[in-house]
């Protein structure tokens, strides 16, 4: 059961999901753990002096058990061997602390002992729904009927206090037509919510399963980051104006090198270079970026992590691509654009749009095998000198004027 920034990605998405920590802890809680605990309580509470019994620490005993048994539970919830134990540590503590209190008149008392009962019961059927899950269906049936079945239980010995005569035997206690009413109206209630779980169980399986691939698909297009900030506000995704570094890269030669080799060849290098770059555009901050053949572009938050994220493309993809004498041109602008969802009624994806994008585009196409060239804007940035020598002019279609750039790695 599986959290903007990277590290926190996972968290938030997963919890939308499986829910929060909060939300499994009190459905652990409420449809497990605390069964026996309030039953025995309500035993206990009839069978002497109420006000007595809630002034004793008996009660706030047992509950706190089952709220440490519950939170272990819910942080080991899949863990083979974990359901068993957990299902142990509630009984433990009760019984740890009780029999201190009240020695070994603790252990005659048969509620006390069927605390343990029901937990060992319940703790393997939950283990064998983990090792067997084709046979879930039938342990979450067993385990509810299990469960249920504590009430009648708790009942029967209740009735060996209060009715002693019908209970000297089976035969005498299910003599009693009120017996026989509340045990079967216990069973067929088991099996009825035993039932509705399975049918609960496995519609969530697939509403999961669903979530999960709608989340992938969500991923691919949008990036994990804006999907969480889409996720926890439904306008984060409209287009509004930012300034933005825009970084575009693109493969010297691929269209020569792609004539001499296979399509499976073809794809086989561009999925192990959108691979790559996209490892480093994660490790540094790129809000989106978007893979056209064998173009990459890339939105940035700030300058420093699109410089960051060129020398290591650079340093990486690179040296990758010359050993299959390929190469790789970097041109970095910076500037306003509107970004955010554009497209139409039915199909719509996330951009940015405005001059600095095809300003980056123009550098990006002038840039050698192996250069990052950066406009003038992006140089005014950086705290470092760039020697003059490294400055160039280049004349781009569309453009009145000639865009001033500076080769960063010379």
């Amino acid at each position: 059961m599986k959290a903007f920034h990277h590290v926190s990605t996972p968290t938030l998405i997963e919890e939308s999901i499986y829910g929060t920590f909060r939300a499994r802890f009190a459905l652990e809680l409420f449809n497990n753990t605390l069964y026996f605990p309030i039953t025995n309580i309500l035993y206990e509470l009839l069978m002497g002096h109420p006000l007595d019994y809630l002034r004793s620490s008996d009660p706030y005993i047992i509950i706190v058990a089952a709220l440490i048994q519950a939170y272990w539970l819910t942080c080991q919830a899949e863990k083979r061997l974990h359901r068993l134990f957990g299902h142990l540590i509630g009984p433990a503590i009760y019984t740890f602390i009780e029999a201190s209190l009240e020695g070994a008149q603790f252990f005659t008392e048969p509620n006390h002992l069927a605390y343990w009962f029901f937990s060992i019961a319940i703790g393997i059927v939950q283990e064998l729904k983990l090792y067997l899950p084709r046979f879930s269906s039938l342990f979450t049936i067993i385990e509810n009927a299990t469960r249920v079945s504590i009430l009648f239980f708790m009942y029967g010995i209740f009735e060996t206090h209060v009715n002693h005569d019908q209970t000297l035997s089976l035969m005498s206690f299910f003599a009693d037509p009120s017996h026989v009413f509340v045990g079967m109206s216990v069973m067929i209630i088991g099996l009825s919510i035993g039932l509705a779980n399975v049918t609960a169980d496995t519609y969530l399986k697939k509403l999961r399963h669903t979530s999960q691939m709608l989340k992938t698909y969500s991923e691919w297009l949008l990036g994990r980051d804006l999907l969480v900030r889409s996720l926890s506000d439904p306008t984060a995704l409209q287009t509004t104006r930012r300034e933005r570094t825009i970084l575009f890269m693109d493969i010297r030669g691929f269209t020569a090198w792609s004539e001499v080799h296979t399509p499976e060849e073809v794809v086989d290098l561009l999925n192990e270079y959108y691979r790559r770059s996209e490892s480093i555009l994660l490790q540094h901050s790129a809000i989106k970026w978007k893979f056209t053949a064998d173009e990459v572009m890339a939105i940035f938050p700030h300058i420093q992590a699109a410089i960051a994220a060129a020398n290591r493309m650079i340093d990486e993809i690179h040296r990758f691509l010359t050993d299959k004498q390929l190469g790789v041109g970097i041109g970095i602008d910076v500037g306003p654009v509107v970004e955010g969802l554009l497209g139409g009624a039915n199909v719509r994806f996330y951009d940015a749009m405005g001059d600095t994008v095809n300003t980056a585009k123009r550098i990006e196409n002038h840039a050698q095998a192996g250069e990052i060239l950066i406009s003038e804007r992006v140089q005014q940035y950086l705290t470092a000198t760039i020697p003059v020598a490294n400055r160039r002019e280049l004349r781009a279609k569309g453009k009145s004027q000639a865009i001033i750039t500076y080769l960063l790695n010379a």
